[in-house]
């Protein structure tokens, strides 16, 4: 009797740790991280001082705690199916939690924990019917793993729909990867599978996979290493006109960004500073910001932003370089061409130097 005791009570322990993992309980944690952004959104949007603003930009949700709970969740169940739609939520917010080491350098929280959704993926879910959100999800994560993994679904996945699905998530992968003739190639045959096999998949908010084939297929064709620019105009916060074109002759980095941005104070940090080491040379910061004209004209009077602005919160102009991750930026030489496209930082930063070296003759006549 003591023995049978023992074994129901195992088997209650059991049912209750394999019940712990609960979707509804990773629809609740996506639900709190979502209010979270909105909650955090409009405190910044109503913010009327200086203090008030820089405050509330201070109060970004941290996504470390949401990505934790999730994975207490899911980490322990990633051999079953229904873990695939939260384990793709994971690898969208997972990415952007980082953490500085003593030596400056910075490394991913959760770096092991994305490599276990990777390994669960591939010994798994690789011909599972419900991988369009992780397709995506990949993705976002921009990384060489995710990569390889999409490139399997797209040439063995048994629906063609999937298949297509994948190869657009490799080919929005391959665009980090540079201009080199044989990426570009890949990235065409990607893309062209992606809208003979799937162009009329949703992937949310009435986005289609055709949409976004497209978009790429346009960015390969206009906005690649070594093509002019596409000239914008608009108005600036002030409402004055302002063109892409007036800074003809100047290094310009132009950039695509708003206060919402994910890491949104670095980006600033990292902007300002730029333009502070460039000063005196023939280089503008020129940006295109999609904040409501009210928190753009604040962020500026406030002095947080000291370049100018194009005016975009509807996206018109976004959307005429076919922007759809945020932040973006170009890096254009003193003829509009196109001589860096891709995230602010260290690469961009070299690029202007190596322009600005190449042009300091012609610059001082």
């Amino acid at each position: 009797m003591r023995n049978l005791s023992r074994l129901l009570a195992a088997a209650f322990l059991l049912l209750a740790v394999e019940s712990h993992a609960s979707p509804d309980d990773t629809r609740r944690i996506q639900k709190s991280w979502e209010l979270a952004m909105e909650n955090w959104s409009m405190e910044t949007r109503i913010a009327t001082t200086p203090e008030a603003r820089a405050a509330a930009l201070a109060k970004r949700p941290d996504p470390a705690p949401y990505a934790r709970q999730m994975w207490g969740q899911i980490g322990s169940a990633l051999d079953q199916e229904w873990t695939l739609e939260p384990a793709a939520w994971f690898l969208r917010i997972a990415p952007g939690v980082i953490t500085t080491q003593a030596d400056g350098s910075t490394r991913q929280v959760f770096a092991a924990e994305m490599s276990a959704v990777f390994k669960a993926l591939e010994t798994r879910h690789l011909k599972s019917p419900n991988l369009i959100s992780m397709c995506m999800a990949m993705a976002a994560t921009g990384n060489a793993q995710s990569l390889a993994i999409l490139e399997k679904i797209q040439a063995s996945h048994p629906d063609p729909k999937t298949q297509g699905v994948a190869a657009l998530a490799a080919a929005l992968i391959l665009k980090s990867f540079g201009d080199d003739a044989e990426i570009a190639r890949k990235r065409l045959t990607y893309l062209r599978k992606a809208i003979i096999d799937s162009s009329d998949i949703d992937l949310g908010g009435g986005t289609t996979v055709a949409k976004i084939a497209e978009n790429e297929l346009y960015v390969i064709r206009f906005l690649t290493k070594g093509r002019i620019a596409p000239d914008l105009s608009g108005i600036d916060s002030a409402s004055r006109p302002l063109k892409l074109s007036d800074f003809t002759g100047r290094i310009v980095l132009l950039m695509f960004w708003s206060s919402t941005v994910q890491e949104a104070d670095r980006v600033l940090q990292i902007t300002t500073e730029m333009e502070r080491k460039f000063q005196g040379k023939p280089f503008v910061v020129i940006g295109v910001n999609h904040d409501p004209l009210e928190k753009l004209r604040s962020l500026e009077a406030d002095g947080i932003v000291s370049w100018r602005n194009f005016s975009d919160p509807t996206h018109q102009l976004a959307a005429e370089y076919r922007v759809g991750t945020w932040p973006l930026v170009y890096v254009l030489d003193g003829a509009r061409k196109i001589q860096y496209a891709g995230s602010p930082g260290s690469f961009a930063e070299l690029t202007i130097d190596v322009l600005l070296s190449e042009t300091k003759p012609a610059a001082s006549e």
